[in-house]
C-alpha cells in the first residue's frame, strides 16, 4: 500500500474517532464547540482531499487491474496539466490514439505526474506504451512504466505488424536475427507514400560481428522522425538473418 493510501485511511480513522468523541462531549455538555470538534472538520475538508488527490493520482482508477494488461502504443494528440502538483512536479492528462495488437485504434487518455524537466518534451505526435483493459469502454489507460524493455519491444514489433508498418517476414527477422551496425550509403525518395509515410530507397553497407560486411538495398516506409537518421553517413542499429542477407530490419525501439 502507498503512503497516500495509509495517509488518507489513517487519517479518516483519527476523523471518525474525534468525531465520536465530539458526539458524546455535545451529548452531555449540549457545547458545539468541544473536545472533538476537529473530527467532523475532518471528515468534510482534509479527508475528501486526500481521496481525491489519490483517485488523481491513480488515473481515476486503481493501478492494479492494469497488472500483465495489453500494451498498445499511443501517441499524443494533446497534452494539458490537471492542476496537481506533487512535490512540485505537475500532473499531466494525455489524449491519446492508442494501436493495439489486433489493429484497432481508440482514443484514451491517463494521467501521470511528470519531472519538470521532462514535461517539456511531451508533445503531440509523442509516442508511449500504455496498458489498457480491452473489456472496458471507459478510454482510461496507464503509461506502461512497469514492463520491461523486453516485454515493450515485442508488443511494439507486433503492434507494428497489426498496422502495416513491418511485414510477418520483417517480425521474424526482428525477433530471431542479430543485431548489427550500419552505414546508410544512399538515401533517396520514391515518390511513393504508404500510410501516410514516405518510402525510401536505402542503401546500407551492414557490418556482421565477425567485421566482414555486406550491402543490401530496400525501399521502406519511413516515419517522419526517423527520416533525419537515415542521411547519407549515418550509423543506425539493423537486425538481419545471418543465412538470408537480402533483407534488414531498421532497428527502432519501442520507447524511442
Amino acid at each position: 500500500m502507498g503512503i497516500l493510501k495509509i495517509v488518507k485511511w489513517g487519517v479518516l480513522a483519527l476523523g471518525v474517532g474525534l468525531t465520536a468523541k465530539w458526539i458524546v462531549s455535545l451529548s452531555t455538555t449540549g457545547e458545539l464547540v468541544g473536545p472533538g470538534i476537529t473530527g467532523p472538520i475532518m471528515l468534510v475538508t482534509v479527508v475528501p482531499m486526500l481521496f481525491s488527490v489519490d483517485r488523481s493520482l491513480s488515473g481515476g482508477v486503481r493501478a492494479k487491474q492494469f497488472r500483465g494488461a495489453p500494451i498498445g502504443i499511443g501517441t499524443v494528440v494533446a497534452v494539458r496539466p490537471t492542476g496537481l502538483r506533487v512535490n512540485d512536479q505537475p500532473q499531466l492528462e494525455f489524449e491519446l490514439d492508442v494501436d493495439t495488437e489486433d489493429g484497432t485504434t481508440f482514443r484514451a487518455s491517463a494521467r501521470q505526474i511528470v519531472p519538470v524537466h521532462e514535461a517539456g518534451a511531451v508533445r503531440a505526435g509523442v509516442k508511449m506504451p500504455v496498458r489498457y483493459l480491452p473489456e472496458s469502454a471507459d478510454g482510461k489507460v496507464v503509461l506502461a512504466t512497469d514492463a520491461s524493455q523486453a516485454e515493450l519491444q515485442a508488443a511494439f514489433n507486433r503492434i507494428r505488424v497489426a498496422t502495416g508498418e513491418m511485414t510477418a517476414h520483417q517480425l521474424d527477422i526482428a525477433e530471431r536475427g542479430v543485431r548489427g551496425r550500419a552505414v546508410v550509403l544512399s538515401a533517396q525518395p520514391t515518390g511513393e507514400i504508404q500510410r501516410d509515410r514516405a518510402v525510401i530507397r536505402i542503401e546500407l553497407r551492414v557490418t556482421r560481428a565477425d567485421g566482414t560486411a555486406f550491402d543490401v538495398v530496400q525501399e521502406k516506409a519511413l516515419a517522419p522522425e526517423f527520416l533525419p537518421k537515415t542521411q547519407p553517413g549515418m550509423v543506425i542499429d539493423v537486425i538481419y538473418l545471418p543465412h538470408d542477407e537480402s533483407e534488414v530490419v531498421l532497428s527502432v525501439r519501442a520507447n524511442a
